[in-house]
C-alpha cells in the first residue's frame, strides 16, 4: 500500500512510466502475500460506490479530476456525456476541495454558462443559467426538489455538482418555484470508497474566520458491502467585507449497502447557517436614472442589527431492485423519498437608492420567519428491450412532492418622514426601529401557502446502427397544485390547480468515436403569473402554466485527455401583459439564444484547463410595449467567459498552481434597457503543495479570489422585473491544510 501510494504522487511524467507501473504492481504484490498469509481468507468482491444506489454507480471521473464523464440525465439516469442529447457538466469533490469552494455557488464560478445572484430581498444564492433564473431551493438533492436549505447550500456536503443546461420538464418535472427554465442542478451526496477515508482540514480566511472540517468513511462486512461516510464542518468569524459575520455547523451522515440485486442509501444532513451584518442588495428607486459606481469592495452599508439565521435538518432514502430473473436482463426498479424541515428568522434593512450620483438612500426595518415541511418521493422502472435489431431503453416513473409554508413578517413605518436615511458610500448606522405592523405571529408563524406537484413519465430511448445512433423520445403529464391563505385571517385563495404534459425528443448520432451531435426539442413549465395591482380589471386571476420550448443543437469533443461542446440554443418564456383594458393576459415572450463552448480535461501531462465561453442574446419580444418591445432582459449579459487552469511545477513534486479569470458583460438593470450595469472581470490564483508529513498525506492550500480587489456590481436582479444590485465579493485571502491517515 505505501508503494500505491509513492506512485500516485510521482508526477505524471512518460519517463517515469515504467518505474509507477513497477511501484503498483509491487504494492499489489505485497497486498497478495498479505492475504495469502490469512487462512480462510473471504474473496473479496469489489465495490463501486453509487450516490444514488443505481446499478450503474457513480460515472467515472475524467482526465484531470475536475469533471465527470457524465452524471444524471434526469429519469434517463447517469449517463456518459458523449450518448445524452443534452447539455451538461458534472463538477467533482477534487475540484470543489481544490478551489476551496463554500457554496454551491462557488463551485458554479467555474462554468461558463452560469452567473450566481442574490434572492429578492434576502440573502438566498439563485443561478442565472443560460439568463433564466433557478433559486437554490429548487436545487435537486440526488435527483428530488425542495430538500436542500433554501437560502445557502454549503459546498462540503457533496460528491458532484450536476448542472444540465436547458429546460427540463420532461427529465425533472416541473420545479417547486416555477423556476429552473434556462437549466436544473442536482447534487449527489458523499459515499464511502473502497479505500478507509479519514481527512481533517483547518483553515483560515480573511477577516479571521477559522475553518473546521472532518470527513470520515469506512466500508464494512465480509465483502464490504456496507458504507458509512460522515462530514462534520464548521466556519466561525468575520469575511473580507467590514463587520460582516458567519458561522456555519454541519453534520451530515450517508449509509450505503450494496447486495446481490439490491442497493439501498441513506442521508441525513443538518446546517445551522448565522449571518450577522450582512451586506445587503441595493435597489435602484423610481427616481434614479444612472447606476450608481461600485463602491469599495470591502465597504458594508448594512444596519448594525441586521441578521438572518437558517436552520434545516432533511434526509433521503433512495433503493433500487435488479429484476432480470422476472423482466430479463438489464430491468431494475426503483424507489427515492425525501424530507426537509426548517426555519428560518431574518431583521433585514435593503438599502433603496434615492440619488446615484451622491449614494444617497432609504431603508427600514423588515423581520420575518418562516418554517418549511417537504415531503416528496419517487418510483420507477427502468429495462430494455430488442425489437429486431433496434435496442430499446425504456424508463417510467411517478413522482409526488408536498410542501407547506408557514410565514410572519414586520415592518417599521415606511412613511417617507420615518425612513431611515443613509447612504451607500458613507453608511448612517440606526438604531433599530420598532415594529409598527406585524402580520401572523413572528413567534409562531401561520400557513400562508402550501404546493402539491404529481407527475408520471415515459421514455423510450431508440439505440440504433451499432450504438451510433441514439433517438430519445417522452412525455411527462404534471400536475401544478398550489394554495395560498391570506395572512391574519387565513382565508384561502382561489386554488391554482393546472395540469400539462410536456414532451421532449432527442437525438445523439456519433460521428466517430470522438465527436457526436445532438439535438434536442423540451419545454420547461411553470406556474403562470399573477395579475400585478396595475391590473385593476383582472384582481386576482391567475394565468395558466406558462410552457417555454427549447431548441437545441451541438457537438461534443472527447479526446481522451481533452473534451468539449458547442451548442446553440433557443429557449422562449411567455410574458404577463397588463393590457389598456386593465386586464392581464400572458402575451409576448423572453427570448434567449445563444451559443456555448465549454472545454475540459488534461490536454497535456501536468496541465488542466476547464472553462469555455457563452454568448447570449436575451430579449423582450411583442410585450404590448414599444417602450420595452426588443430590449435585453433584465440582468443577463450577452457574453460570459471563464478559463481555468492548473499546472503541476516540473521538477517540485506535490506542489501545483492554478488560475481562473471570470468575465461577464454589462447587464440592464430595468425593462428599458436604459440603467445599464458595467460588466467586470476578475482573477482568482491558487497553490496547492502535497507531501507527506510524519507517514501521513498533508495538503497544503492557499488562495486568493478577486486578487485586483476589483470593484464591481456583480449581478442585477434574480427575481423577474427586479433589477436590484449585488456588490462583487473584496480580494480575499484563504488557506488550509488536509491532514489525511
Amino acid at each position: 500500500m505505501a508503494c500505491a501510494r509513492m506512485a500516485k504522487r510521482l508526477p505524471p511524467h512518460p519517463a517515469r512510466l515504467p518505474l509507477v507501473l513497477a511501484l503498483v504492481a509491487t504494492g499489489q504484490a505485497g497486498a497478495q502475500s498479505e492475504a495469502a498469509a490469512v487462512p480462510q481468507q473471504l474473496e473479496k468482491v469489489v465495490i463501486e460506490s453509487s450516490a444514488d444506489a443505481s446499478r450503474q454507480g457513480l460515472t467515472k471521473v475524467y482526465a484531470g479530476g475536475q469533471v465527470a464523464r457524465g452524471g444524471r440525465v434526469g429519469l434517463l439516469g447517469n449517463q456518459d456525456i458523449m450518448d445524452t442529447p443534452v447539455s451538461t457538466t458534472a463538477y467533482t469533490s477534487e475540484l470543489i476541495q481544490n478551489t476551496q469552494s463554500r457554496s454551491v455557488g462557488d463551485v458554479l464560478l467555474n462554468d461558463p454558462g452560469v452567473r450566481v445572484a442574490r434572492g429578492f430581498g434576502n440573502f438566498q444564492e439563485s443561478y442565472f443559467i443560460r439568463g433564466f433564473i433557478l433559486n437554490s431551493d429548487s436545487v435537486a438533492y440526488n435527483g428530488l426538489y425542495g430538500l436542500l436549505p433554501r437560502q445557502y447550500i454549503s459546498a462540503e456536503l457533496f460528491e458532484r455538482v450536476e448542472v444540465l443546461r436547458g429546460a427540463s420538464a420532461f427529465l425533472n418535472g416541473a420545479t417547486p418555484n416555477s423556476d429552473g427554465i434556462g437549466g436544473s442542478l442536482n447534487l449527489l451526496p458523499k459515499r464511502a470508497p473502497n479505500q478507509p477515508l479519514t481527512q481533517g482540514t483547518l483553515g483560515v480566511s480573511s477577516g479571521g474566520q477559522s475553518q473546521l472540517a472532518l470527513d470520515v468513511a469506512r466500508r464494512f462486512g465480509p465483502d464490504r458491502s456496507t458504507g458509512l461516510r460522515v462530514n462534520l464542518a464548521r466556519r466561525q468569524g468575520d469575511t473580507a467585507v467590514d463587520r460582516e459575520g458567519v458561522a456555519l455547523d454541519l453534520a451530515s451522515v450517508g449509509l450505503d449497502w450494496r447486495g446481490r440485486g439490491l442497493r439501498l442509501s441513506a442521508d441525513v444532513g443538518y446546517q445551522n447557517h448565522r449571518l450577522s451584518r450582512t451586506r445587503t442588495n441595493v435597489t435602484l428607486g423610481s427616481a434614479v436614472t444612472t447606476v450608481p459606481r461600485a463602491p469599495d469592495s470591502r465597504s458594508n452599508w448594512a444596519q448594525p442589527w441586521s441578521y438572518s439565521n437558517e436552520r434545516d435538518l432533511f434526509g433521503t432514502l433512495r433503493g433500487e431492485a435488479d429484476l432480470d430473473r422476472w423482466l430479463g436482463a438489464g430491468w431494475t426498479a426503483w424507489f427515492a423519498a425525501g424530507a426537509r424541515r426548517s426555519e428560518e428568522a431574518n431583521s433585514l434593512a435593503n438599502l433603496t437608492l434615492t440619488n446615484a450620483a451622491t449614494g444617497a438612500g432609504t431603508t427600514y426595518r423588515f423581520d420575518n420567519t418562516r418554517e418549511d415541511r417537504v415531503r416528496t418521493g419517487e418510483v420507477g422502472l427502468r429495462g430494455q428491450l430488442l425489437t429486431g435489431p433496434i435496442k430499446h431503453e425504456l424508463v417510467a416513473s411517478a413522482n409526488a412532492f408536498r410542501q407547506d409554508k408557514r410565514a410572519a413578517y414586520g415592518t417599521s413605518s415606511t412613511a417617507a418622514a420615518s425612513l431611515i436615511q443613509t447612504n451607500l458610500y458613507t453608511p448612517t448606522l440606526a438604531a433599530q426601529p420598532s415594529l409598527v405592523t406585524v402580520r401572523n405571529t413572528l413567534a409562531d408563524p401561520a400557513t400562508t401557502g402550501m404546493t402539491w406537484l404529481r407527475s408520471i413519465a415515459l421514455a423510450d430511448t431508440l439505440v440504433m446502427l451499432d450504438e451510433r445512433l441514439r433517438l430519445t423520445l417522452g412525455a411527462r403529464h404534471q400536475t401544478l397544485d398550489l394554495r395560498s391563505y391570506a395572512y391574519d385571517t387565513g382565508a384561502q385563495a382561489t386554488p391554482y390547480q393546472r395540469s400539462r404534459t410536456s414532451p421532449m425528443a432527442g437525438v445523439v448520432f456519433r460521428l466517430d468515436r470522438t465527436l457526436s451531435a445532438y439535438a434536442n426539442y423540451i419545454e420547461g413549465l411553470s406556474q403562470g403569473e399573477s395579475a400585478p395591482s396595475t391590473a385593476t380589471a383582472a384582481i386576482g386571476k391567475v394565468l395558466d402554466p406558462y410552457v417555454s420550448q427549447q431548441k437545441e443543437v451541438g457537438l461534443k469533443y472527447d479526446g481522451g485527455r481533452l473534451g468539449g461542446a458547442l451548442s446553440f440554443f433557443s429557449t422562449a418564456k411567455p410574458r404577463g401583459v397588463v393590457t389598456d383594458s386593465k386586464d392581464f393576459v400572458a402575451q409576448g415572450e423572453d427570448r434567449h439564444q445563444g451559443l456555448e463552448l465549454t472545454a475540459f480535461g488534461e490536454p497535456l501531462p501536468g496541465l488542466k484547463l476547464l472553462g469555455g465561453l457563452t454568448w447570449l442574446d436575451a430579449r423582450q419580444r411583442s410585450t404590448g410595449s414599444a417602450s420595452t418591445d426588443g430590449k435585453r432582459v433584465i440582468g443577463v449579459p450577452r457574453a460570459l467567459a471563464n478559463l481555468g487552469s492548473e499546472w503541476q511545477v516540473p521538477g517540485i513534486d506535490g506542489l501545483s498552481l492554478d488560475a481562473r479569470v471570470v468575465a461577464t458583460s454589462s447587464v440592464y438593470a430595468n425593462a428599458l434597457s436604459t440603467l445599464r450595469v458595467p460588466g467586470w472581470t476578475r482573477l482568482d490564483l491558487g497553490l496547492r503543495f502535497s507531501t507527506d508529513w510524519a507517514g501521513q498525506g498533508l495538503t497544503l492550500r492557499a488562495r486568493v479570489d478577486n486578487i485586483a480587489n476589483r470593484a464591481y456590481w456583480a449581478s442585477s436582479g434574480g427575481y423577474p422585473g427586479s433589477g436590484y444590485l449585488a456588490l462583487g465579493a473584496p480580494r480575499s485571502l484563504s488557506v488550509n491544510a488536509t491532514l489525511e491517515y
